[in-house]
Order: C-alpha cells, then structure tokens, then sequence
C-alpha cells in the first residue's frame, strides 16, 4: 500500500502515526511546503511574546520522521492530483505514485485589499517564519497596529504588548471577539485591555497603508491616522482549498467528506482546517479550525485510510485564552440568531457565565474569569443531555461533576467514559 499526505502540521502528523500504528510496512510519503518539520502554530504568539523559546515550539522529536520510517518532503509544494494515474505532482516535477491519499493542506491568513499592503513591515502570523522576522523588527519598533480583533488579532496584541510596545487594535465590528464571544463578555476583554494599555478601536477599518518602503502610517474610514512601523494583520483564515478543488473535489467552503473523513472520491481523504465536517452543536457541517480538531480528524483519515471504518462524530468551535490572567473559554452557539434557543447568564465584575439551550440541551456556552465549570458543561454538551432538572443551578460557582452525577447513571448509555474520565482530567 502506498500512503500519500499533503500537509505536515496537526492533521498530517496525526494521519503519519495512526498509519504507522496499524501497517508498520507500507511506506508513507508525507509532503510539506514548510522547511520545517513538527512545530505547534498554536505556540507561535507564545514565541513572539517572548514567553518561550524557539526550542518549546516542536511538538515531536527532529526524528520523528526517520523513526517512523516516513519519507519526509519537506519545503515541497504540490501542484496537482492526477486522479485517474493517482499521482501527486510537486514543484520540480516530480510525482509520486498513491493508493491512499490525505489532503489535509489546512488554512492560510486572511490579508486586507487596500492601497499600500504590499509594503515593508506588514505580517500575518501563520508561520515560524512569520514570528521570526516580526521579533527581529521589535528593536526599531515602538508602535504597532493589529488589523483585527478576533481571537488571532487579539493573540498578537497581546503578545507584542508583552515586549513593551505600543498597539493599536483595529476592529471593524462593533466589539472584540465577535465570534467567540457575546458583548457583555467581549466587554469584559476589551476593559482588560485597555486598562493593559492596548489601545482597542472598534467600529472602524483600515483605508489605505502609507509610507515609503516600509509601513510608516494607517489610515481609517473615519479619517483617523495612526502611525506604525509595523502591522499585523490577524484577520482570521481561509481554507487551501485549491489543490482539492483543481482535482474536481466536492467543495462548499471547505472539502465536504463523509462520516470516515473520506471526500468524493474514495481513495482520497481529508482532515484539517481545509475540511467541513459535522458540528455537533449546530448539527450541521461546518469549519471548526482548531488544533485539537485537526489532530483528532487526522488520527480517524489515518486509521480509515489503512482499511478500518470508525466514524468521526464531529467537532464543537471552542476556544479558550488567558489574557493577562484572566482566562476565558467558548464552545457551541454562543450569539444564537433563531428564537429556537433560550440563553441564561449571569455577571459579576469580570466573572461571567452564559449557556444556550435548544429543547432543554445545552449547546452552547460562555466563560469568562471563573471557568472552573467548563469541563462538565462541555461533557453535557457533547453527550446532548437533558438537563431539564437541573437547568437553575448550571450558571452556580460550585456547579460541578457532583451534581450531574445522577444524570450520568440515567443516560449512561450516552456518556462515554473514556471521554467522561477524560475530561474530568483535562479541565
């Protein structure tokens, strides 16, 4: 058998192993446009603070490869999928022959369409690279804008407050965290910064970048000018879905697959952030591009791709950050736009709670400050548990496993309890 993956981070390196896992013979050519092997983008913020070392950015040994006995291409991009010959090209012209092939090609950053972003100084933080050369322009660096003011957006800001500089964050909504979280909680991360010294202005967007070579000055539609000598954009990102859609893949925003993480042809899986899979809060496909996610659906293509059938469940959108100490966790619907739900919340100084229901389940919630209840609530969540009995104590500060305990012995045929044990280690 000849395995092929396209993309060497979270879902790649996942694939590699649960392959290697099940048939120790075959080979496994994994192909990879970065120069470097193995490293966590997840830590990149970390490394640009100066939290961490270089060093605490690889998530494997630098033998990884050679101990999985994996043919590693590494600074190789490809170019296309001959489906019929089952034949990847790469640049240099060199093919490689397939039975199973894994696109898991992830995500690339958002950038802005605006006269002068072409200039010196301008990052997205998507790569090693990235951080480096952005670290290696703080010593001549006072102030910085940040173009968004989602989760990314907001990870860089903070991280280069760290180093002492000023920064700017722009938003074009009218709050910070929009998708992740709900006003009354963005309010509660956009006062911390501010109090931090991060300048937040929401409502507003960048027109034009000026300046020589290099970025020297941002203009916004309201007419105001904020100088910088550098900027970086954390806009989010966009699925790399082009290699799969030049091959004639089935593709709505990201690659569709089916329970298996198979795509529309049956030797070609996919798993990642180039993929839409079920969410389990939504019950219905989407893109949730998060590092564990990756992981999970890479270990379930890998392991499919080797002839076993296990069914990949789903995922939920969660995200969970610390700034400057107070931390915060998402999961599920959080800003729910159909009279279909109900939501309850409670608010206190900078603790906050909010859960979302949908016919007595929880399918979405909001911690901010306090988050010690996250870990059950998510395992509600996931199993879709009625907790029409016991709905007035969720948002309670000693809400804990304790209390769901008689729901877990009434629907134990839904907890699992690996993933139950799991969690209640985890958080």
């Amino acid at each position: 058998m000849k395995y092929v993956i396209i993309g060497g981070s979270a879902a790649g390196v996942g694939a590699a192993e649960a392959i290697r896992k099940k048939d120790k013979k075959s080979f496994i050519k994994l192909i990879s446009d970065e120069k470097l092997p193995l490293y966590s983008r997840c830590l990149l913020t970390y490394y640009m603070a100066g939290m961490i070392d270089e060093t605490k950015l690889y998530f494997k040994p630098r033998d990884f490869y050679k101990k999985k006995n994996i043919d590693s291409y590494l600074g190789k991009k490809a170019l296309s999928i001959d489906r019929a010959k089952k034949k990847v090209l790469l640049d240099g012209r060199k093919t490689i022959d397939y039975d199973k092939l894994l696109i898991a090609t992830g995500a690339s950053p958002k950038t802005v369409d605006v006269p002068g972003a072409d200039k010196k100084g301008i990052f997205t933080v998507r790569n090693i690279e990235d951080a480096r050369a952005i670290i290696a322009l703080l010593k001549k660096t006072e102030d910085i804008v940040v173009l968004g003011g989602g989760l990314i957006g907001l990870r860089d800001a903070y991280a280069l407050r760290q180093r002492g500089k000023r920064v700017t964050v722009v938003v074009k909504s009218l709050q910070v965290l929009s998708q992740m979280l709900d006003k009354d909680a963005a309010d509660i991360i956009e006062n911390l910064f501010r109090k931090k010294g991060i300048n937040i202005m929401t409502g507003v967007a960048a027109t034009k970048i000026t300046g020589k070579e290099s970025v020297e000055e941002v203009e916004l539609d309201n007419g105001e000018k904020i100088a910088c000598q550098l900027l970086v954009i954390g806009k989010g990102v966009t699925p790399n879905t082009e290699l799969a859609s030049l091959c004639g893949l089935k593709i709505i925003d990201g690659i569709e697959v089916d329970e298996y993480l198979r795509t529309s042809d049956k030797d070609i899986f996919a798993a990642g952030d180039v993929t839409e899979t079920y969410d389990i809060a939504r019950e219905d496909k989407r893109i949730n591009a998060l590092w564990p996610c990756a992981v999970e659906q890479g270990e379930i293509a890998g392991a499919n791709m080797t002839g076993e059938k296990k069914i990949y469940e789903g995922s939920l959108s969660m995200n969970s950050v610390d700034f400057f100490g107070v931390a915060s966790i998402s999961m599920g619907i959080t800003k729910p736009k159909k009279n279909i739900y109900e939501s309850i919340s409670r608010k206190e100084g900078n603790n906050y709670k909010k859960l979302v229901f949908k016919n007595n389940t929880i399918v979405g919630m909001v911690l901010v400050g306090e988050i010690g209840s996250s870990g059950v609530i998510s395992t509600l969540i996931k199993n879709k548990i009625d907790i029409s009995g016991i709905k007035d104590i969720l948002l309670e500060d000693n809400f804990d496993y304790g209390k769901i305990m008689p729901l877990v012995k009434k629907y134990q045929d839904k907890f699992n309890k690996e993933e139950y044990r799991d969690t209640v280690i985890t958080y």
